[in-house]
């Protein structure tokens, strides 16, 4: 317990004596002098603050009721200084507790945080050590129960691994060689060895801890004002009371001015929905990275996205094949030798695809941005890529080639051909699966006031349309490069639609930076989550309208409190000139107790869940 609550306990105590002594025993002296040494023993503190406060030139609410309760002692009204200064210290006391509970999201992650590893040392041993002594590169042993130390990759075992800590999905998720593990989630049964890959803060755990810690501490457009407000509201209640006394001579109706005026509410009740708001996201998998970003959300009204990875599964396969000329066997050969230098979801279905086969070196690779790569392979020039990269090559089409071309695209397939030294040899067309419940979270997102719903995908148009019209969208465009999204996306920003952007993370940087809102399907990647305001980290689109929900909440909650705070102040000083029942006491009571519900208010948002 601070000095600050204990001094605000011992004062409740000998307040609680004084009005006993008077009710058992009428002892009037007792009862005067316990509550001077009470005002005494509150005001302490209270002056303390006000005086370091105008150190720096700030009239705070302790230099309001550090001149009322000496005012308070100039008129000998001793019990009322007592009960105001007991009154705003235990105000402060319950401000400091319920505020730590609204932090209660950041302070489980990192009460979750890894403290110690098993590292192998070089006797082969796996020895306990402190997490701050692994490096990049150790080995470590986990065992059933324990938390995964690091980011790293599975090097050997099998085991189920909770990432609730990361991804808010508590469903246990299977890891064996090869797979990644992030540090801060627990191994619910196996044995797995692990290489560490990051450590410490460069975690993705880490990352999250600190983009959540900034983000509570971050102010929103509101937030800013109010502190604006505040600087002259406090010095002219100050002012107020002055003049009230100069007027009406009436010193403890200058003093109950000083009082009612306080702003506490006003200044409280939007950080703690900000970070209750917040908080609800971390524990649910989402980053909302700081307070402006919730305000921007709950306002939007056209949310794009991009389809593979987003409103697709991301794990295409190649559905169909037609093959033309002779020679096929070395133009798969050619076409795997491309594909496995690179890491398009695409190359990663085509070389699943061709299964086993001979690989050729590949020399002079050119990429063609948005199209596909061209490169020398065994001395033939071989191009792998869309309709427009076979065009630029000269590729020539035969009307069974366009037949093909057409059917493939029109069943939704993305196309994927290729070309040796000219000529057409292999035409693939990949599928990807569209998330399952899309269709129904999309619906959830326009109950929640969004009226545009647009695809952008570099894909060709008739599998983008065959999306679209299965998912209800308003708009979609293919064969969209990069700059392409970005600038659709400023046009429409420059109609005045509030434009929100769902990507990948990856190749979407440019667009997730551009638009109002960048959501970002994560998955802990480095770009996701530097790049966007919003970060998905379990890569689960059905968080989405969560997300927005839970910003629609916390934005309407903010008004809210702003509405309670004010309208307090307002209905005190009516009390005040046009009835008799406001005092210095009441006013204070009042005055807490209007913290104290803005307080509770903005904790509601920490079980907020969005209705279907």
């Amino acid at each position: 317990m601070s000095k600050k609550n204990q001094i605000a306990l011992l004062s409740g105590i000998v307040i609680a004596l004084a009005f006993l002594s008077r009710w058992t025993v009428g002892h009037q002296g007792f009862f005067q002098g316990a509550l001077i040494i009470a005002s005494l023993l509150g005001i302490l503190p209270i002056a303390i603050q006000a005086y370091q406060a105008l150190r720096v030139k700030v009239v705070s609410i302790d230099v309001l009721v550090t001149i009322a309760v000496l005012g308070a002692f100039v008129i000998q009204n001793f019990e009322e200084s007592a009960i105001v200064t007991f009154l705003f210290l235990f105000g402060a006391y319950l401000e400091q507790r319920t505020l730590n509970k609204t932090r209660s999201a950041i302070k489980e992650l990192v009460e979750m945080a890894p403290e110690t590893a098993l590292k192998q040392m070089d006797d082969g041993e796996f020895v306990e050590v402190d997490v701050d002594e692994v490096e990049v590169g150790d080995l470590l042993l986990v065992k059933t129960g324990a938390k995964v130390p690091v980011d790293g990759t599975v090097l050997s075992g099998e085991g189920s691994v909770n990432e609730a800590s990361i991804t808010g999905e508590s469903i246990p998720v299977a890891k064996e060689q090869g797979s990644t593990v992030f540090a801060g989630t627990i191994l619910d049964n196996g044995t797995l060895q692990i290489v560490a890959e990051r450590v410490g803060e460069d975690t993705t755990f880490g990352r999250i801890i600190e983009l959540v810690e900034e983000a509570q501490d971050s102010k929103s457009e509101a937030e800013r004002f109010i502190d604006r407000f505040s600087k002259y509201y406090t010095p002219a209640v100050l002012v107020i009371g002055f003049l009230v006394w100069l007027i009406s001579r009436d010193l403890e109706l200058a003093i109950t001015i000083l009082v009612l005026g306080c702003p506490g509410a006003l200044v409280i009740g939007v950080p703690v929905s900000n970070v209750a708001g917040i908080g609800n996201g971390a524990r649910h998998g989402i980053l909302l990275k700081g307070s402006e970003v919730i305000g921007d959300f709950s306002r939007v009204d056209t949310i794009v996205f991009d389809k593979t990875g987003t409103l697709t599964m991301g794990n295409p396969s190649v559905a169909e094949a037609e093959y033309y000329g002779d020679d096929l066997g070395q133009a798969r050969s050619y076409l795997a030798s491309i594909e496995r230098e690179s890491d398009h979801p695409l190359a990663k279905a085509v070389l699943e695809y061709l299964g086993e086969t001979t690989f050729y070196p590949v020399e002079g690779t050119e990429v063609v941005k948005g199209e596909g790569i061209v490169a020398l392979v065994d001395g033939r020039r071989v191009a792998v890529g869309n309709a427009a990269l076979m065009e630029r090559e000269q590729v020539a089409f035969s009307p069974q080639n366009r037949a093909d071309l057409e059917r493939l695209e029109r069943e939704g397939n993305s196309l994927v051909l290729t070309s040796v030294d000219g000529e057409l040899k292999i035409l693939l067309g990949v599928r990807d699966q569209i998330r399952p419940g899309v269709k129904d979270d999309l619906a959830r997102l326009k109950r929640l006031g969004v009226k545009n719903l647009v695809m952008l995908s570099g894909d060709n148009q008739g599998t983008v349309d065959l999306v679209s019209r299965e998912l209800g969208l308003t708009e979609a465009h293919g064969n969209m490069l990069p700059e392409d999204k970005s600038a659709y996306i400023t046009k429409l920003m420059e109609q005045g639609k509030i434009v929100a952007f769902v990507g990948d993370g990856v190749n979407d940087s440019p667009s997730l930076a551009l638009a109002q809102i960048g959501i970002a399907m994560g998955g802990g990647t480095d770009v996701a989550i530097e790049t966007s305001d919003v970060v998905l980290m379990n890569s689960q689109f059905s968080r989405l309208p969560h997300a927005l929900g839970l910003a629609k909440a916390t934005a309407r909650n903010m008004k809210q409190n702003i509405i309670i705070a004010v309208g307090v102040v307002l209905v005190l000083l009516a009390g005040v000139l046009l009835s008799e029942w406001v005092n210095m006491s009441i006013g204070m009571l009042v005055h807490e107790g209007s913290i104290l519900v803005v307080i509770l208010n903005g904790m509601r948002l920490l079980s907020f869940k969005l209705r279907s």
